[in-house]
């Protein structure tokens, strides 16, 4: 049983584990450890270093990569997301897709649905209101869910309105599944999370998410601490990793580095790997790994005219917003 976890807690966890790790490596390995795949044409080379140290991955899409596909699902899982809502009412093609992919043979266990809805698509937000996303979570989610698949809650922006966001569509989502005097509520397995801000910023945010959902468990799906110094970005990785590993109700999360640093939207210190396409120090740590000494701007970059920009999930911005409300 999952007991309800309190705020307090949460940070009195984070307030433990700080004086203990800031000049370790972490945790070399864990299996919570998963892919927030971001690929670049240019550099598709790169997409054969995280399996099998990593054991799931999602590419916000409702189908596994095709470099991917033939992995068995129980040594790198692959987790569909519904990113926004279908253009039109009542479309459910998401839901058709995944009960083909399990007709297929793909053990589909787990789901992840709306991309940042709080935040436009300028931001790589998916820009929904609430009503709009309960309507589409009903008509694609909640068979799924009926069916016996793990549903996460969508992925809200780190900001102040992604909470209250998803406070609102719940609400609607449960009135949309009542009738008549008979109240339900919209149920959901995990709360999903995304923070580019600083540590104490994350455990606090967690701590929000922990007294707005109790007794459920969390993803950590993009994080990462973003336009950063090295030292710093290294410092908040190793914190991190252990602090998710210790606490049992963070179940998985992923770091938003899989990529070279000269494309990466986060900085260049956030990347896992170099310029040059080598592992640094934080790509070799995530996947189990004693440290390389590269440094992400090691190498020679991508040529502008060749490369392939990384789908925008709004870790920039977010970031100059963290930056401004003092989160760094």
């Amino acid at each position: 049983m999952l007991h309800q976890v309190s705020p307090t807690a949460v940070l009195a966890v984070a307030a433990m584990i700080l004086p203990s790790i800031v000049s370790a490596d972490g945790p070399l390995a864990s299996s919570k450890r998963g892919l927030c795949f971001t690929p670049n044409e240019t550099t598709r080379a790169d997409d054969s270093i995280w399996p099998p140290a990593l054991s799931w991955y999602y590419n916000y899409k409702p189908l596994p990569e095709p470099k991917y596909k033939d992995i068995p699902q129980s040594e790198f899982e692959f987790v569909p997301m519904l990113w926004g809502a279908p253009e039109t009412k009542g479309d459910t093609s998401f839901v058709t897709t995944v009960k083909d992919l399990i007709k297929s043979g793909v053990n589909i266990t787990n789901v992840l649905s709306f991309n940042e809805p709080d935040a436009p698509y300028a931001w790589g937000g998916s820009y929904l209101d609430p009503v709009t996303a309960a309507q589409a979570w009903v008509d694609n989610i909640k068979p799924l869910s009926d069916m016996g698949l793990r549903v996460g809650l969508p992925a809200c922006t780190g900001g102040r309105d992604g909470l209250p966001w998803l406070e609102t569509f719940v609400r609607e989502c449960s009135a949309l599944v009542s009738t008549g005097n008979k109240k339900e509520n919209c149920t959901f397995d995990f709360v999903t999370i995304h923070w580019y801000g600083n540590f104490d910023g994350l455990a606090s945010h967690m701590g929000q998410y922990a007294a707005a959902f109790p007794n459920k468990t969390m993803w950590i799906t993009e994080y990462n601490l973003a336009g950063a110094s090295l030292e710093e970005t290294q410092a908040f990785y190793k914190i991190s990793a252990e602090y998710f590993d210790r606490l049992d109700f963070v179940e998985r999360y992923s770091l938003f580095g899989a990529f070279r640093s000269d494309v990466s939207n986060v900085g260049p210190n956030a990347a896992m790997l170099s310029n040059d396409g080598r592992l640094t120090d934080i790509g070799a740590w995530y996947l189990g790994r004693e440290g390389t000494g590269v440094k992400p701007t090691d190498g020679k970059s991508v040529s502008v005219a060749g490369r392939q920009v990384m789908p925008t999930v709004s870790a920039a911005i977010l970031g100059a917003v963290a930056i401004a409300w003092g989160l760094f």
